[in-house]
Order: C-alpha cells, then sequence, then structure tokens
C-alpha cells in the first residue's frame, strides 16, 4: 500500500515538472526579448523547428531568407533550404512584405508563431530582419545534439522608438581588422542595431586608403597608441564591410575628423600644414593639440577628395565631419573650415553630422549636431535646424569604466555600471531638446585603452543591449528591476557566443 502511494506521489510529481516545463516552453510573454518589444501574446502551443522545417520568402526577400537559414543551421548544426513563394504555405517559416499596417513603419513587423507555421510580416525587408532577431532568442545559440529547438507560440508586434540606433567604434587610436569589425557587426545587430559609425581618423592613425593621397595610409596608417604598427583598410575591404553590414540591417557612417584630431595626415602631408613642414607620427593620447590650416586652399581640396573617394564607396546618406576638440584653431578658422566642409559633403550627396561643437558653424540643411558634452553647443545646433544624436558622455560612453576597479577604460566623464548606461531617457535628457529633433541614440567606444576584440566586447556588453532598448524600446516600456532580470538570461547567450562581458554584480546572471 505504502509502495502504490509513493509511486502515486512520484508520479504526480513528475507530472508536475512536465507541466511546469511545458508551461516555460509554450508561453511566448516569458521570453526575455531584448530589445523588449511593443506587444507579446501566447496561445500556449509550440513550434518544433524540425530539419525538414523550410524557409519561404517572398520575392525580394532571398538575402534575408538566407541569412535566417544560416543563423538556424548555426543553432541546429543542420542546412536549411530557402524557396520562394507569393503563396502563404502551410507550413515552415514564411517572410513576406504583407504586414499592410502603417505603424509598423519602416523597421517594424509581425511575428506570428503558429503550431505548424512561423510568419514574419513587415512593410520593407528591414522588418523582417528586425522580425528574424526576435524568432532567434526564442532558440539557444546552439542546441545540444540530437536537440530539436522548440518556440513557443504567440505574436510579436513591434516597431523602433527611434530609426537610429548606433554603436561607434573608434579603430584610429587602434586598428581592428575587417575580421574583428565583422564580429562586432554580428553581435550589434543580433540587438537590432542598424548603424554603425567607423571614427576612421584621428591623431594616431589614418584608417581608409585614399587613392589621390596614398601616404595617408603609407606614413599616417603606419602607428597607433603605444607605438605599435596601426594598419588601414584598402577601398576594397572597406567596400566589403559595408556590404557585410547591410545584408545585416546596418549603415556604415565614415567619419574624417577635421580640423582637430589630424595629426596622422599632418605628419603624411607637409603642405596641409601652416608652416609647410610635416609634423612626427604621434602615439600618445592627449588630445586638441592639432588642426588643418583653414587659410590653405590645399587643405579643401584635401578636403575634397577624402569626401569624393568615401562617400563614392559609402551608400549610406550620412558622412561624419567630426568637428570636436579642435583647441588651437582660431574660432573664425574653425567656423570658415566647418561650413566649407559642409559644403563638400553636400556636393558629394550626403548629409552632415559632426560632434556637438560644429553647432558654431552655419549647419547645413538636414545637418546632424551629436551630443556628447555640450548643452549649450547641441540647443544652438536644434535652434538653426539641426537635429541631434543623443550620445551623452556621462550616460552613452562605452569606453568609460564600469566602476573604479575596472581594468580597461577610462573615467573623465565618470563611471557608467550598467543601470547607469540604461536608466535615462534620450527625450528628456536635456529639456531644450524635444524627441522631434532627435534622430536617434548612439553608443561609442572610443579605443584609447581598447586594443582587440576581446576588450571590446568587454567594454560593450553587457551595456550594449541597454542601449539597442533605449534606441526601441518606448520609455514607458522600459524599467531597470524588470529589464536586469531579461539581460541576466542573456548571459548564457553572452557566453554561448564567446562574448567576454563584464560581470556586474548588479545583474542576478544565470
Amino acid at each position: 500500500m505504502k509502495n502504490n502511494r509513493l509511486i502515486t506521489f512520484l508520479m504526480a510529481i513528475g507530472l508536475m515538472v512536465l507541466v511546469s516545463c511545458n508551461q516555460v516552453k509554450t508561453d511566448l510573454t516569458q521570453t526575455p526579448f531584448i530589445p523588449k518589444p511593443v506587444s507579446v501574446t501566447a496561445t500556449g502551443q509550440a513550434f518544433k523547428l524540425e530539419k525538414t522545417t523550410v524557409v519561404y520568402v517572398q520575392e525580394g526577400l532571398e538575402q534575408t531568407g538566407n541569412y535566417l537559414a544560416q543563423s538556424l543551421g548555426k543553432i541546429t548544426g543542420t542546412t536549411f533550404d530557402v524557396k520562394k513563394s507569393d503563396e502563404v504555405p502551410a507550413g515552415g517559416i514564411y517572410l513576406s512584405l504583407s504586414a499592410g499596417k502603417p505603424e509598423l513603419g519602416n523597421e517594424g513587423y509581425e511575428l506570428v508563431i503558429g503550431k505548424k507555421l512561423i510568419e514574419i510580416k513587415a512593410n520593407q525587408p528591414a522588418g523582417c530582419f528586425n522580425g528574424i532577431q526576435t524568432l532567434l532568442q526564442t532558440m539557444p545559440v546552439k542546441a545540444a545534439e540530437g536537440e530539436i529547438p522548440v518556440i513557443a507560440t504567440g505574436t510579436v508586434t513591434d516597431y523602433p522608438e527611434f530609426g537610429f540606433r548606433g554603436v561607434m567604434l573608434d579603430v584610429a587610436r587602434h586598428f581592428f581588422s575587417v575580421e574583428e569589425v565583422k564580429q562586432l557587426i554580428d553581435y550589434v545587430a543580433a540587438y537590432k542595431i542598424n548603424i554603425l559609425h567607423l571614427h576612421l581618423s584621428d591623431d594616431q592613425g589614418w584608417r581608409i586608403e585614399i587613392k589621390s593621397w596614398p601616404k595617408l595610409t603609407e606614413i599616417g596608417g603606419s602607428t597607433e597608441v603605444g607605438g605599435s604598427p596601426g594598419g588601414f583598410y584598402t577601398q576594397e575591404q572597406f567596400v566589403e564591410l559595408v556590404n557585410y553590414a547591410l545584408e545585416r540591417n546596418i549603415t556604415i557612417i565614415p567619419e574624417i575628423d577635421m580640423p582637430g584630431h589630424t595629426n596622422a595626415a599632418l605628419a603624411s602631408y607637409a603642405e596641409l600644414n601652416k608652416d609647410g613642414k610635416a609634423t612626427q607620427l604621434y602615439s600618445g593620447t592627449e588630445v586638441g593639440f592639432s588642426t588643418l590650416w583653414a587659410k590653405k586652399e590645399v587643405t579643401y581640396q584635401f578636403i575634397d577628395d577624402v569626401v569624393r573617394e568615401i562617400s563614392a564607396i559609402s551608400p549610406g546618406p550620412w558622412f561624419h565631419i567630426g568637428g570636436d576638440e579642435s583647441h588651437v584653431t582660431d574660432s573664425l578658422d574653425y567656423i570658415m573650415l566647418i561650413n566649407r566642409a559642409q559644403e563638400i559633403v553636400t556636393k558629394y550627396g550626403k548629409k552632415v553630422i559632426g560632434w556637438d561643437e560644429i553647432a558654431n558653424a552655419t549647419p547645413v540643411a538636414g545637418a546632424t549636431v551629436q551630443f556628447w558634452a555640450d548643452v549649450k553647443n547641441t540647443t544652438m545646433g536644434v535652434e538653426k535646424g539641426a537635429q541631434v544624436i543623443m550620445s551623452p558622455a556621462k550616460k552613452a560612453y562605452l569606453d568609460m569604466q564600469y566602476d573604479s576597479t575596472t581594468h580597461l577604460g577610462l573615467h573623465w566623464a565618470g563611471y557608467i555600471e550598467v543601470d547607469t548606461a540604461y536608466f535615462w531617457d534620450p527625450a528628456s535628457y536635456v529639456p531644450a531638446i524635444a524627441k522631434e529633433n532627435i534622430l536617434g541614440v548612439e553608443a561609442p567606444l572610443w579605443s584609447e585603452t581598447v586594443t582587440n576584440i576581446d576588450e571590446v566586447e568587454y567594454m560593450v556588453f553587457p551595456r550594449l543591449p541597454g542601449y539597442a532598448e533605449i534606441g526601441w524600446t518606448a520609455p514607458a516600456n522600459r524599467k531597470w528591476d524588470e529589464y536586469k532580470l531579461r539581460l541576466a538570461k542573456h548571459g548564457k547567450r553572452f557566453e554561448a557566443l564567446g562574448i567576454d562581458y563584464y560581470k556586474s554584480t548588479l545583474v542576478p546572471w544565470e
């Protein structure tokens, strides 16, 4: 009798465990999505990703479908077929531009997960790509051998708060290879980041080939902070990066800083200097000591050639002209040079972006001021008709240390722990700058202390998902106490991807 009761008890416990596990697998609302979607509803069933699952795509979405198939292959170790179809299939995964919902905009999507069919519907391919990232977060990064991923059924309806959601990588202070940049692109794409701003020139190095000024890379690209050999991207390599990013819904914005942060160029060409003498190469970390000479016409021929060649291989709409920390440039000369540089950028069909100091000049139509330090400059830019990218150093600089014990980074703008990075609202951070003035959000990583991709990972993660959510999710749907629990579950994803992340004690990592 006692044995029968024991067996009954054990069976009940087993059933409870089974039901509990099943609830986890079939409740889509329990998935720790980052960024947090606009809405998630569950229908209590499950879709099984079988080896025979086919990815169907509407015509024009073949590239997006191939990306999904390859991503699923990395998870399962299986090859998935991609087939074109103008009709909704009975089963499998189907990508289509059939959302028909204006509120989704260009990047929103509807992800409908049924027991037999998963549909990702959007107005534009970018929306389908974003829907794919949400779908991938319902599965492990790598399934165990023989495991069939099970996806909870339901519907996700989603669209971003801001259209510009960026990360900046400084490849000038320390150079990063094509493969390292691609690795970063893959990581940030998973969180619906759609902009990679590359800081391509500074005092310590010039990182992109300019065919009409070959010494820029021959001389200017030969060193970096600390004196190690630097490096540069050929134009063909830059195109490779641009295309790789575009396949992941990311636009690369090139930045050539001017008139300051230009010692690498000044060391390469004597005629760019006021006295006609080339400077010495520089591998330190001081700022504000270099300047292009605004009163020389060769300076503008130089800027024209650089902008022309880079614009020709940059299909995105923007060109960043820097403009920060020009401490030794006379104020009138600064205004003259920035105004003429803007004219050149506009001539080659690009929109101007510059750090907030460029507001002291006259922003051209369509220009954007990137707020990093000076509220007065940024507010002036808005008054002059410019839009704003929010990158406040005290909140958004990825090169700031997490705390006083962090072995990498700086702290001149303060320490930025994971909660500090997350807990701010771009639309209310500066009272005089309203949401309608803001193009979006960007988190810059300056590389004075960062020398390789592992160190990049450490400074970027786990803050990057928070910046992605700030750019994507409405403030009313963002709460730190709830977000940190979702972030905690992403620790396993970081580890599975080999990301060397900072394990903040503020997050209850699983």
